[in-house]
């Protein structure tokens, strides 16, 4: 009971201290998350697309084109442009080995840390699915720099 207490009360405080998006941001995205491409955002919501790559099993790098949208919640901190979480959905389409030319969608979900100025990290994790293939779990890092207004 004291942990769920504790909990709710740093979820509180964090909401009650969080700040507002700036209006747009341009991110250049430089590695895997949400993909090595650009991203616009405006307030709370994103569109994305660019060159995703993973690897599902060690040493075998299966490579995407990406593209969807993103919504971001809960900023945290007090800086010009705040660390927040997101939620993100997209759609892929296979460039190489077993999802060549094929459809998949993904959802995605994780936390980016404004780290400084305009870099940030990005720690997330990705479900992806595909016809006639198993759904794969993997991490999503990425780091990025974005510009805002």
């Amino acid at each position: 009971m004291k942990t769920v207490t504790l909990a709710t009360l740093l979820l509180i405080s964090t909401v009650a201290t969080a700040q507002r998006f700036p209006r747009n941001e341009i991110s250049i995205n430089g590695f895997r998350n949400p993909s090595i491409g650009l991203e616009y955002r405006r307030s709370h919501v994103s569109v994305h697309a660019g060159y995703y790559i993973t690897n599902f099993t060690p040493n075998v790098t299966t490579q995407f084109a990406k593209t969807g949208l993103t919504y971001w919640f809960l900023p945290i901190g007090r800086r010009e442009n705040p660390s927040s979480f997101y939620a993100s959905v997209s759609y892929l389409r296979g460039l190489n080995r077993d999802y060549e030319q094929e459809n998949a969608g993904a959802a995605e979900a994780g936390f980016r840390w404004m780290v400084w100025r305009g870099l940030n990290l990005r720690l997330g994790v990705i479900a992806l699915a595909s016809d006639g293939k198993d759904i794969q779990i993997n991490p999503t890092p990425g780091i990025s720099y974005s510009f805002h207004w």
